[in-house]
């Protein structure tokens, strides 16, 4: 099922770097699954190993997949971005999130969205309101005071 395609010992790093490719699992396999299969395929308990790359071949059901594996949790954090690590805990932390936490942020999320369309409303009709109150002083004629008209002069 795990075929390995090369297998290398990086001392200037102090990891290992691992690509295989995994057979029939296409679409399927997950990045903490594919961690858990590679520990045990290669023995690999206690170690940190770094899922960096797993790649689906087109109109194959394969999947090819580079990981790095440490001794060291900190080595591993120094030398890989981290927003790797963050996707990763995201992805461990996802799984343990309880459905009651979920619904309560969908129901925060919604109360946000419907308190924003309200303000949006708001405003809308304020600016209507604005908007009839200049044409209402457009449409009528400014009155002409008697001072302003010329007074015709007699002879």
């Amino acid at each position: 099922m795990i075929e390995t395609v090369s297998d290398v010992k990086n001392n200037l790093l102090s990891r290992r770097e691992i690509t295989c490719r995994i057979k029939g699992l296409a679409g399927k396999l997950k990045k903490l699954e594919a961690v858990d299969m590679i520990s045990k395929q290669y023995n690999l308990e206690g170690k940190v190993i770094v899922p960096i790359l797993l790649r689906n071949e087109t109109g194959r059901p394969l999947i090819s997949g580079t990981f790095y594996v440490y001794d060291d949790e900190k080595l591993a954090r120094e030398h890989i971005k981290p927003a790797i690590f963050k996707r990763l805990e995201k992805l461990k932390g996802g799984g343990e999130k309880k459905e009651g936490e979920a619904k309560e942020e969908k129901a925060e999320k919604n109360q946000a969205k419907d308190s924003d369309k309200k303000e949006a409303e708001s405003k809308e009709t304020k600016v209507e309101k604005d908007q009839a109150k200049d044409s209402d002083k457009k449409e009528k004629p400014a009155k002409k005071e008697p001072s302003d008209v010329p007074k015709e002069k007699s002879k």
